[in-house]
């Protein structure tokens, strides 16, 4: 169909617009109008598309200097670093097996507020160790107390933790809760590299476990506050605590075996918390291996607080 125009020299005939030309427009038109709304969206939404800078930009000569403190002559060493902020993560091995030794009284400790909280387990019930209880090595007090001496789950939970019992580890983990039970709740919260039965973990999930206590996800407020003050001054603060200044406060567990020392930490540095854990093994000086974590906390503590 042909169409025309009026001009001063009367009817002009025109030609119908070409369909590429009309696409054209309607393309151009189309990036105009969206380049004016993420305009328009950036100004009065105040969104930005700059990314938010990394802590952990920096992280190369942090990690050249643990390589440099855990040379293979000294032994295998797994290293973790979580921003609890962030979200942001470092590791060296930090998903390579090792045996947990004492790290494990964590998933018991954990599983115990959980059933606490649930109304499943009463934390003030009496327990009354036998002969067969008493683990008669290790660390802690109750092997050396009197036969039948009482204890609360609460104590039993707290010399677990800060003295690092293995009778009150015994009697929580396989009387008050079970093994199995303890299994089917860790592998809940994915926590898949670590074996109760075998007692073997990783940093990672060592890690992932102090995360969700300290974020309150395993149990009450109260309940969390009072397992994280079992961890606040324990029995061993010769590791990542030597490494942190003594009014920044540190909640941890260690773990102790022949030729593998440990410790995993949640670091509360005032607005930038974060979790550190390192385990080791193959170790042949044990009190050098405790020297290399804290010189480890340390230098972590300096890149986290810049």
């Amino acid at each position: 169909m042909l169409e025309y125009s009026i001009n001063n020299q009367g009817l002009r005939q025109t030609s119908p617009p070409k369909k590429n030309s009309v696409k054209a427009i309607f393309v151009l038109s189309l990036l105009i109008f969206l380049g004016a709304f993420f305009l328009i969206k950036n100004i009065f939404l105040n969104t930005s598309s700059e990314e938010v800078p990394s802590s952990f930009n920096s992280s190369k000569e942090l990690l050249n200097e643990i390589h440099s403190l855990t040379p293979p002559a000294l032994g295998t060493y797994a290293v973790y670093i979580y921003d609890i902020n962030s979200g942001e993560e470092l590791g060296i091995n930090e998903q390579m097996i090792f045996t947990a030794a004492s790290l494990n009284k964590l998933a018991i400790l954990a599983v115990l507020y959980q059933e606490a909280s649930d109304n499943q387990i009463d934390l003030d019930k009496i327990i009354v160790p036998q002969k067969e209880d008493i683990q008669d090595y290790g660390t802690g007090s109750i092997r050396y107390d009197p036969p039948n001496t009482p204890y609360s789950i609460k104590t039993l939970a707290k010399l677990m933790i800060e003295q690092s019992d293995n009778t009150a580890a015994h009697l929580l983990g396989n009387i008050v809760i079970g093994l199995p039970q303890i299994q089917k709740q860790i592998e809940d919260w994915d926590l898949l590299q670590t074996d109760m039965v075998n007692n073997k973990t990783s940093a990672k999930d060592m890690a992932l476990l102090l995360r969700k206590i300290y974020k309150g996800e395993i149990t009450s407020r109260p309940y969390t506050l009072e397992m994280l003050e079992f961890m606040n001054k324990t029995d061993f603060e010769e590791r990542i605590p030597t490494g942190i200044p003594r009014d920044v406060k540190t909640y941890h567990k260690t773990g102790d075996e022949i030729g593998k020392i440990h410790d995993a930490a949640i670091v509360e540095l005032p607005n930038k918390p974060y979790i550190l854990v390192v385990l080791s093994s193959e170790i042949k000086d044990e009190e050098k291996a405790k020297q290399t974590i804290a010189q480890i906390s340390r230098n972590v503590y300096e890149f986290m607080k810049k």
